[in-house]
């Protein structure tokens, strides 16, 4: 089997997501199909179960309170995200990443 592309983990969303998760993946989805480097990609709309996601992927984002998510690089939390500025800061992670595995 192929392993190509961003595999995307997500929860199926609940009353503690921190923002619209189902959106958030077709969104996202979208703007990484270009992308044929495997990555993984968590989008967990909690804090709760966001964090143990994260640290097993690329790029995790994860939901956090009055907007503000949690963005994690290789497992690590980095910096908080404004759910406005999420999409276009994920995207952008994951470019970086794709880009990074392939010059290695």
């Amino acid at each position: 089997m192929r392993n190509r592309g961003v595999r995307i983990i997500s929860c199926p969303s609940c009353a503690r997501q921190g923002f619209k998760v189902i959106e958030t993946v077709k969104i996202l989805e979208q703007k990484l199909s270009h992308i044929k480097t495997p990555i993984t990609l968590s989008v967990i709309g909690c804090v709760v179960n966001g964090p143990g996601e994260a640290a097993m992927t690329d790029v995790g984002i994860t939901g956090g309170q009055k907007g503000s998510n949690m963005l994690y690089l290789s497992g690590v939390q980095k910096e908080k995200v404004l759910t406005n500025d999420m999409i276009s800061k994920v995207v952008n992670e994951v470019e970086k990443k794709a880009s990074e595995l392939d010059n290695n």
